[in-house]
């Protein structure tokens, strides 16, 4: 008899199979974990540009001011492009050459917004007798960057060398004051205008504010020794002060805008940084530039474009029908100023690298630079039409509440006292000298010119 045979061991041929079954467990999960995990990187990804696109669409400003930066080789350097851009052994001979005076008692100045109207000027005249100059500019579209670059072409042409960097560039500024050893630093770089201020508010503070501070950061920080600092207020402080003529002892608590904050500001951060770090530290307020090679955003130059291409003009009065007056202040004026500002700085008391250690307290100004003569804005219309040959077409409406104020008027007797500042040009003569600039600049010919041609034409057949 057979007995019942048992079951045959299938222990070992299992397990195999088992062993394959959890594997291919295993990697079906992670390949559903892989996919879960693209799947979920893909989706935050595009959560995040989502919420960017959202946010630069709720503050088209800073869009506005990341366009404008992308444009002409970069207005707002990164700390990268400075580096990489401004290093070397070459670049330090031209940034030192360019800063060297040329003169036994010159000195050596760091000029911020020298593509500027008042920057370039400035920087003329300080090599044009024999001082070292070095500029910066960020090169902003605020208006036309191409009059920037040729007035920087022909700062070139004489040996200026200007730097497109911004100033709220810590690096750069570290770097420049390592490699120069600036006796001076004249600080023009700004935000202008008054009213630009309802479409783009953030460039006011990045600017006018933040870009002062780490000016002065890096003239009590990273310079050995500190430079004396000269740099640009404004008249609008006075903001809704009725006292007349301004005084530097007036009141400047009531802005009437907020470039004109910015600027109130930086008035009262200079004392900071001049009680702390020892700078020394000139403000100037200035009253209404104007002349060749000036702001294309200012009402003498756009009228004097709209006049020529025959479109009207607006043409403010208060609501009582008095005159918008304005103290305008010749740039040949406003540049003896600067200098004179310049000259009579006392150097600064503070040790190198700031610390809040100085030797003593350190000279800390401000000054109006005007020309000390309001005249209504429709006078200088006026003398426009005259000068141009051409009847401008008037649009004249009331005076808004948007930062504009009714008038100004200079007191310079600190500034005359101090370093002699006189104004001497009336504002006949500078728009003169403005016209003749603008119409061989833009190759326009007004009636005015083409009058004087044909005289001389005639004069010269006969």
């Amino acid at each position: 008899m057979h007995a019942m045979g048992s079951p045959a061991d299938t222990s070992k041929s299992s397990k195999p199979d088992r062993y394959n079954a959890y594997l291919f467990r295993r990697l079906s999960s992670a390949k559903v974990f892989a996919t879960s995990s693209r799947l979920l990187f893909r989706v935050t990804l595009f959560a995040g540009l989502l919420l960017i696109f959202l946010f630069l669409l709720h503050y088209p400003p800073l869009l506005l001011h990341s366009s404008q930066s992308s444009s002409h080789r970069s207005a707002h350097r990164s700390l990268l492009s400075s580096f990489s851009s401004y290093a070397g052994a070459a670049w330090e001979r031209d940034i030192r050459r360019s800063a060297a005076p040329r003169r036994p008692e010159g000195i050596s100045v760091l000029v911020t917004g020298a593509a500027g109207f008042v920057g370039f000027h400035c920087s003329l005249a300080l090599k044009q007798r024999g001082d070292g100059v070095l500029g910066l500019d960020n090169f902003n579209a605020y208006y036309d960057p191409t009059l920037k670059r040729d007035r920087v072409a022909l700062l070139a042409a004489r040996g200026v060398v200007v730097l497109d960097a911004d100033i709220n560039d810590a690096a750069l500024l570290a770097r420049l004051f390592a490699a120069v050893p600036f006796s001076h630093v004249l600080h023009l770089a700004a935000q202008a205008g008054v009213r630009y201020a309802a479409q783009n508010p953030q460039s006011y503070i990045a600017s006018n504010v933040a870009g002062l501070v780490s000016v002065f950061e890096a003239a009590a920080k990273r310079a050995d020794p500190p430079p004396a600092v000269v740099w640009a207020s404004s008249s609008s402080v006075y903001g809704l002060n009725t006292d007349a003529p301004f005084s530097e002892l007036h009141r400047t608590d009531r802005p009437a805008s907020l470039y004109a904050a910015t600027k109130k500001a930086g008035e009262a951060i200079a004392h900071t940084y001049n009680h702390i770090y020892g700078l020394s530290i000139t403000g100037l307020r200035f009253f209404t530039v104007y002349g060749p090679w000036g702001r294309p955003d200012m009402a003498y130059f756009s009228f004097t474009r709209r006049i020529l291409a025959g479109k009207p003009i607006t043409l403010f009065r208060m609501p009582d029908g008095a005159a918008v007056l304005r103290d305008f202040t010749y740039i040949d004026d406003v540049v003896r100023g600067c200098l004179g500002a310049l000259d009579t700085a006392e150097k600064s008391t503070g040790a190198a690298g700031g610390g809040g250690k100085k030797k003593a307290p350190a000279q800390l100004r401000v000054y109006n630079l005007g020309n000390t003569s309001p005249v209504p804005v429709a006078k200088m219309v006026s003398l426009l039409e005259d000068l141009l040959g051409r009847k401008a077409k008037k649009n004249v409406v009331t005076l808004p509440q948007n930062g504009d104020v009714p008038f100004t008027h200079a007191n310079v007797s600190l500034a005359e006292r101090d370093f002699g500042y006189r104004p001497t040009t009336d504002l006949a003569t500078g728009l003169g000298k403005f016209v003749q600039w603008y119409v061989k600049y833009y190759g326009v010919q007004s009636a005015a010119t083409a009058t004087a041609r044909t005289e001389e034409e005639v004069t010269a057949s006969a």
